[in-house]
């Protein structure tokens, strides 16, 4: 069996940026199963898997517009203290989310906190990094009618409802 749209993928990887500092891994975890043609993980990646079979090693470098995106400096802003409850807690790189004025929910990340109030940065923190994977692929096996109606997957590895 191929990668193919639909497929369920089980990887494991290692995500370094151009130092070569490592980003993230599976390493010392289960793989990352994931359905593969729904926009599960970042678009660059899904596509150098597409075709790819099990014992396949993957090395790809996925540039921002494929992965993150462009790091946008308009979407940093400064949110008074008196929008946040009074209780709250915040704290540099915690991420919050938000409600958007056509009621779709958001993440916004805390870069700075002061007196007055935070700023947040609503692009994701490895916007305009090349991403540099390296992936084993583990398994494949077609998605179910669930996985499919629900677009991600389920059960062991996956998504429980």
């Amino acid at each position: 069996m191929i990668i193919a749209q639909n497929s369920v993928v089980s990887i494991d990887y290692t995500l370094t940026n151009d130092a070569g500092e490592v980003l993230d891994s599976s390493e010392g975890r289960a793989p990352l199963v994931y359905m593969h043609g729904h926009g599960n993980i970042v678009v660059g990646l899904e596509r150098a898997l597409d075709g790819k079979q099990v014992g396949d090693n993957v090395h790809v470098s996925v540039a921002p517009a494929e992965g993150y995106g462009e790091h946008d400096p308009a979407r940093i802003q400064a949110v008074p203290r008196q929008a946040l409850p009074p209780d709250m807690n915040v704290q540099p790189g915690m991420q919050l989310m938000a409600r958007g004025p056509d009621g779709g929910v958001f993440p916004l990340w805390v870069v700075q906190v002061e007196e007055d109030g935070i700023v947040v940065d609503g692009n994701h923190p490895l916007a305009g990094e090349t991403l540099h994977f390296v992936v084993d692929v583990r398994d494949i096996r077609a998605a179910t009618a669930e996985e499919l109606q629900h677009g991600h997957v389920h059960g062991e590895g996956g998504h429980h409802h």
